[in-house]
């Protein structure tokens, strides 16, 4: 198992809040069988980037890509999220952290909105 994915988001209090997130990490899961997903938050949940990946690379991931679940790329995907990469690769340094941009950012994704926004 090379290659691991992490979904990262902000996190929140409410346990609903988290159902979109993981509907998006069994769709992978069902996608990819033989790649580990997680996910992981910033804050108000857990659990965090840091255990998420640890728990991966533990498993014998040598890959992992953190894909950031924002709209758009505020200050916790531009400054808070590149931190904690950095943090992380100190820690492994023979581990590839991966961090995609916000999937909000994608064209694909804006395209979706618009037409789910149209109906």
């Amino acid at each position: 198992m090379p290659r691991a994915i992490v979904l990262f988001g902000h996190g929140s209090r409410d346990p609903l809040w988290r159902l979109p997130m993981e509907a998006v990490a069994a769709r992978l899961r069902a996608l990819q069988p033989g790649v580990p997903v997680r996910c992981a938050y910033l804050e108000l949940d857990t659990p965090d980037l840091g255990t998420a990946a640890g728990e991966l690379v533990a498993a014998g991931a040598t890959e992992v890509t953190i894909v950031p679940m924002f709209l758009g790329s505020g200050r916790h995907a531009r400054e808070d999220l590149p931190a904690l990469v950095r943090q992380m690769q100190q820690l492994q340094p023979t581990v590839r952290f991966v961090l995609q941009q916000a999937v909000g950012e994608d064209a694909r994704v804006l395209d979706l909105i618009a037409r789910i926004a149209m109906e």
